[in-house]
């Protein structure tokens, strides 16, 4: 079997890698519960190689995460639920519907009308979904109320951003920054009383309520918590291999160099970072 650029080739390859006679050992076993963390890693990847802007990288990622789309469609044909054509149509149904302005007719010619647009198309799929669940015999609890339509399934983190947007729109919501950061200090002086006390499910608590203070002041200042974690994360590993370069260029390893001087080099990769600007 020969590489192609035809999507077909793609799902033959994983149809042969599924063959319980001759297939690929590991491939066969893998259930739709084994093959999601996988899914949500190469997700990441293709974040990254975005934020790398390395083309080459980016071509491979999105190949590796197309994969994982055929794979649970794979399964899914396998079980009778759907195969990898119902989902192209699916997406491909979804989009026509939600640009009417594009493939029908439609008033919206502004990205604000456009977006009003959009959301309330959505609301009807979600009205259609619901019904159609209830014919299946399925419950939607795990949906109910107004939340109910933030996914459970995204990072804590997007979560918590996508909670307190959707509660924002019914005015449940700070009206300003400053006030939050009060709440962010209470939340500090509540998570030390949780530490004096010695509860671990109190601090594990507290800490919660804190990161969740902290992403909504991010959402109100315009600066997206995942996005400036990362960038912190990435001034973390400068600043960290640093530390090691500078020690292996002295003799020295990390495992025996002490708290004392890796933090005297920190705060040397931190002048040298402040006088490049």
């Amino acid at each position: 079997m020969e590489a192609s650029k035809d999507i077909s080739r793609l799902i033959e390859i994983m149809a042969a890698l599924r063959d319980p006679e001759g297939g690929c050992p590991w491939d066969v076993v893998q259930t739709f519960e084994t093959i999601k963390p996988y899914t949500i890693e190469e997700a990441y990847e293709v974040s990254d190689a975005i934020e790398r802007n390395d083309m080459d990288d980016l071509c491979e990622e999105l190949g590796d995460l197309l994969l994982q789309v055929v794979f649970h469609a794979r399964m899914a044909e396998e079980a009778g639920e759907f195969s990898f054509g119902d989902v192209v149509e699916a997406i491909t149904r979804k989009m026509i519907r939600r640009h009417p302005h594009v493939f029908a007719r439609s008033d919206a010619d502004t990205p604000e009308l456009v977006k009003k647009q959009w959301d309330d198309i959505k609301q009807a799929e979600k009205r259609e979904r619901a019904e159609r669940r209830a014919k299946r015999g399925l419950s939607e609890d795990f949906k109910a109320g107004f939340l109910g339509s933030v996914q459970r399934s995204f990072p804590a983190l997007t979560e918590a951003l996508k909670l307190q947007e959707r509660a924002a729109k019914v005015g449940f919501d700070w009206s300003a920054p400053e006030p939050i950061l009060d709440k962010i200090e209470e939340e500090i002086q509540e998570l030390r009383a949780a530490l004096k006390d010695g509860d671990q499910t109190k601090v594990s608590d507290e800490l919660g309520d804190l990161i969740f203070a902290i992403a909504n002041i991010g959402r109100h200042v315009k600066a997206d918590p995942e996005q400036a974690l990362r960038g912190t994360n990435r001034k973390f590993r400068r600043r960290f291999n640093h530390i090691e370069m500078t020690l292996e260029a002295e003799g020295e390893t990390l495992e025996a160099a002490s708290l004392e001087q890796m933090e005297e080099i920190w705060q040397a990769a931190k002048a040298i970072e402040r006088q490049i600007g």
